[in-house]
């Protein structure tokens, strides 16, 4: 994919600016809540489209020709529904939430992954795990983004973080798979089993969260945005609600420049997947897709480094001026 693709945003009155306060919040605890980050018209664009999905679904989405109301018999949620769909698309590209990432791990950000939740009354929760176990990047740089499309509490199935749990390394399985983060370069990280079931008798990646002080609910209002690093570990519980929903958008980014030898499970071609995946800000040097269905982005050349670099060593009088 070549540089510089269009179409390409217009700078933008309601540009997110983050507070160094909520930076440093997000890097000692791995996690950051921006309250009303999405406009609420956006976020019931959002919940509309979620609740039209009652057609039969995509088989590219996982769906096999079922309806949504016969998918969420059995399954909670729908993945990658951004490359079929071009309302999955402006929600993964929202450009507030693009802020946030710039910020956190920019300015070059890549659209990973999009999964959609509907956990009604009884269903849901998973347990104790990190999302970079699941998905993995060179440089380590993996981000999870949940946008509450209605309210999500305790009773509904919001999440739960184990606060500054991201200073971990990733675990891996007993049974490995693909490829393991730092693989070998540890001389006592222990595997862990059973990771991401409710039962923390049998997911042994609890006994690594109760290291940690008492974890903490993330209640979320529609609008409200949870970013979280990929070594957070996190969970949530199912739905004990009579009659509420937790439907939830839930997207994975990374920084750009980082190699991503991951496609939800599926071949791809060449020695990275990077290519399938969305340059949604900033710029690369490796392979990306465009938004295939045309929502603006904010993208910059690759920048050449002009006359020489700053000196470590200060001059004369002791300031650090460019060489």
């Amino acid at each position: 994919m070549g540089m510089g693709y269009s179409p390409v945003a217009a700078p933008r009155a309601d540009r997110y600016r983050a507070r160094v306060d909520e930076y440093k919040f997000y890097k000692h605890n791995g996690y950051l809540k921006v309250e009303s980050l999405l406009p609420l018209e956006d976020v019931q664009q959002l919940f509309d489209w979620a609740n039209r999905l009652r057609e039969p679904a995509p088989a590219a989405s996982g769906g096999d020709g079922l309806s949504l109301d016969q998918i969420f018999q059995q399954k909670t949620r729908v993945h990658q529904l951004h490359r079929i769909d071009a309302t999955a698309e402006w929600g993964l590209l929202h450009p507030r939430i693009l802020d946030v990432l710039e910020a956190i791990i920019g300015p070059d950000v890549l659209a990973l992954q999009s999964m959609l939740f509907y956990n009604p009354p009884g269903t849901g929760g998973q347990g104790w795990h990190q999302d970079a176990f699941y998905i993995t990047t060179y440089p380590d740089t993996l981000i999870g983004v949940w946008i509450a499309l209605e309210p999500a509490d305790e009773e509904n199935g919001c999440l739960w973080v184990a606060p500054t749990s991201n200073q971990e390394p990733i675990y891996p399985s007993a049974h490995p798979h693909g490829h393991v983060h730092a693989e070998g370069s540890f001389d006592d990280l222990h595997s862990v089993e059973n990771v991401s079931h409710l039962d923390d008798e049998i997911n042994t990646l609890a006994q690594i969260a109760k290291r940690y002080p008492p974890p903490v609910s993330v209640p979320m209002n529609p609008g409200d945005v949870l970013f979280f690093e990929g070594h957070l570990l996190h969970r949530s519980y199912p739905n004990r609600s009579q009659d509420r929903w937790r439907r939830a958008y839930v997207c994975h980014y990374c920084n750009a420049r980082s190699w991503v030898p991951w496609n939800h499970g599926e071949s791809y071609e060449g020695d990275s997947a990077n290519a399938l995946h969305i340059l949604a800000r900033g710029s690369t040097h490796l392979p990306y897709a465009e938004p295939a269905f045309g929502t603006p982005v904010t993208l910059s050349e690759v920048q050449s480094q002009n006359g020489a670099p700053a000196r470590m060593m200060g001059d004369d009088s002791g300031m650090m001026e460019m060489g």
